[in-house]
């Protein structure tokens, strides 16, 4: 796997996160290489203030060391990656991390946006950049062409002004946007762009901030979950592994009213939202925790007594099952002895070997013909 990356006159040390020996698996791809030979050509000044977005491994940080950064990511698992690959290159840049629902400072000079898989994401955070940036700077976009779509450069003339694409490159896009509407609107609660939709099942209300997954109904696999979430927790500890909007973690505690609950996953905005649903739907219930966190490394051993999971397949457009392979293994250390792990997941994925492999046992609880949920023991 090829893990050096000669960019602009640097040679830089980059590894996703977490490290994988698959070749396929790169921690940058040729947008964020055409996006530095630009601002290379831009010589900008060595005091310019640049805001990063959606900065997937810290390429960007790594290449963009020598100015001051304002990184901004929804996800853990790439700030992780960034703040490793900054240290095997020995970078110490004066960088300061955004979570994705804070507004940048109001001193920005260039902001550099690799457009996300979302488009209501997409729309969140140029939102926040119009709230936020000052008219001077300077807007960039990019991402590999196929993921350039009319729907966003929409939402660019929308939020920044009027916007222009880049011949293509390796397969890859530039977006030029003026400033005409930057600052436009004064700071506003961004709250008000979350999706809310019922589940009756439950009595259940469910807030959706921009880009979690499933966030305007209930995915299938957590409707058959829903259906089979255990209810003889007593006064056990559960973890909501990967909680998304945190429905599966909200009927654990719902059907076991002694329980507590801990929300779990790598989405800031999953966690936000798995909060906001506690506090709509269990009135703030004080049994439940949140953490930002990759699955759940650096956890104690034997901790919990139940963790359910809806686990993804794939990083990014790369479908994978690393990050399965994760979970499983976290929730097996974090297992009390007894301890009972509940997943849902497709057919065809064969969860079932792999948690066979790790617990030396798998029961089917339920199944239907796309999806099964299966259970293990510690």
């Amino acid at each position: 796997m090829n893990t050096l990356l000669d960019i602009n006159q640097q040679q830089l040390l980059l590894n996703r996160f977490p490290i994988s020996n698959d070749d396929n698996l790169q921690a940058w791809d040729s947008s964020d290489e055409y996006v530095l030979q630009h601002v290379a050509s831009l010589a900008l000044s060595e005091a310019a203030n640049i805001l990063v977005i959606n900065d997937t491994f810290g390429t960007l940080a790594c290449a963009l060391s020598q100015y001051k950064l304002h990184w901004q990511s929804d996800s853990y698992i790439s700030k992780c990656a960034t703040e490793n690959n900054l240290e095997d290159n020995q970078l110490t840049p004066d960088i300061t991390y955004l979570d994705s629902l804070t507004l940048a400072p109001s001193s920005i000079d260039l902001v550099l946006i690799k457009l996300p898989k979302s488009i209501a994401m997409l729309e969140q955070q140029l939102a926040m950049i119009q709230a936020s940036v000052p008219s001077s700077a300077i807007i960039i976009g990019f991402a590999k062409a196929k993921d350039v779509h009319n729907s966003g450069l929409a939402l660019f003339e929308k939020f920044i002004g009027t916007t222009t694409t880049s011949l293509a490159k390796k397969k890859s896009r530039l977006i030029f946007s003026q400033s005409q509407k930057l600052a436009a609107q004064p700071t506003r609660d961004f709250t008000a762009k979350r999706m809310v939709w019922p589940i009756a099942q439950h009595n259940f209300t469910i807030d959706n901030y921009a880009g979690v997954f499933a966030n305007n109904k209930l995915d299938i696999g957590a409707q058959l979950m829903l259906q089979n979430i255990p209810s003889d927790l007593h006064d056990g500890y559960a973890i909501d592994l990967g909680c998304g909007n945190g429905v599966l973690g909200l009927s654990v505690a719902a059907k076991n009213p002694n329980a507590s609950v801990r929300f779990v996953d790598e989405s800031y905005m999953a966690v936000a939202s798995a909060k906001l649903n506690t506090e709509k739907n269990l009135n703030n219930d004080q049994r439940c925790e949140f953490d930002w966190h990759d699955c759940l490394s650096d956890y104690d051993y034997d901790q919990a007594d139940l963790i359910v999971c809806n686990p993804p397949f794939h990083q990014l457009a790369t479908v994978t099952d690393h990050i399965a392979w994760q979970m499983f293994n976290d929730a097996y250390r974090t297992l009390k002895r007894g301890g009972k792990f509940r997943i849902v997941g497709n057919r065809h994925l064969g969860y079932h070997i792999k948690l066979q492999r790790i617990f030396d046992n798998c029961i089917t609880i339920a199944s239907n013909q796309k999806f099964v949920i299966l259970e293990s023991t510690k």
